[in-house]
């Protein structure tokens, strides 16, 4: 069976914590983003405003590798 726990590499807890604060940091960024920044890529002020407030643990897996 294919669990989140195994697509993740074994890592580290300072890795982790410091991949979890990188996902916290690009949120507040993406706050901070006006309208012609959203727009060049692709993303409308709720969507930014969707992804800003998801828990810092809530990323695609992709994200972590």
């Amino acid at each position: 069976t294919l669990t989140f726990s195994r697509l993740l590499p074994r890592i580290g807890p300072i890795d982790t914590l410091a991949r979890l604060h990188a996902v916290w940091r690009q949120r507040q960024a993406l706050k901070t983003l006006d309208d012609a920044a959203l727009r060049d890529i692709g993303v409308t002020r709720g969507q930014a405003r969707e992804e800003a407030n998801r828990a810092i643990w809530d990323a695609p897996v992709s994200w972590y590798r």
